[in-house]
């Protein structure tokens, strides 16, 4: 990694969907298991289940002075809602990752977009739940943002052991979607 290396990834769904859980694995991947600068924040309604929610992840091989994110290199929007509160700014030559079946009103951008059905590949391995790790993997594969191992090695820590093999087969499928069927558009 170079020496000014700085990418800013917004995450953003409905809560409950597990958003603030993907940010926290990106950035404990990023920190903890990549040793990199790294701050992550959060925001939700205040109706927060079922709301627009979004956590920010910024990731630098340098210290991080300003932690807020203006225009995101890495946007993973999984409701529409989210996408409309939140998805404004990405660059140009960003990523753009969306689950179509709960965003359908995208702009055009000149962003790389990938259409994932997160929701629906989750559901295919047993818990629809997971699409938020779907997403990740997605991002993981598509981005290059932080290593794979260092995203597992986070999500066996903060789920649940009942609730990790299921997340880990999501992660999978997420990167999966992207490395062997491409899944670009646009």
């Amino acid at each position: 990694m170079d020496s000014g290396y700085r990418k800013e990834t917004r995450l953003s769904g409905t809560g409950g969907q597990g958003i603030v859980l993907a940010g926290i694995l990106l950035a404990e991947a990023a920190g903890v298991h990549e040793d990199r600068h790294v701050v992550q924040t959060q925001s939700y309604g205040p109706e927060a289940r079922g709301g627009a929610s979004r956590t920010d992840v910024i990731i630098s091989s340098t210290q991080i002075l300003h932690s807020q994110i203006a225009r995101p290199d890495v946007l993973v929007c999984l409701s529409q809602e989210a996408f409309n509160k939140f998805g404004q700014g990405l660059k140009p030559d960003g990523l753009l990752i969306i689950d179509p079946l709960f965003v359908d009103a995208a702009p055009e951008t000149t962003a790389r977009t990938i259409k994932i059905e997160a929701t629906q590949v989750a559901a295919s391995i047993g818990n629809r739940r997971a699409a938020n790790m779907v997403a990740l993997g997605a991002l993981g594969a598509a981005s290059n943002v932080v290593l794979r191992e260092s995203i597992e090695k986070a999500l066996v820590k903060y789920v649940p052991a009942r609730m990790v093999d299921v997340n880990l087969k999501a992660l999978a499928a997420g990167y999966d979607y992207v490395l062997k069927q491409g899944g670009l558009d646009g």
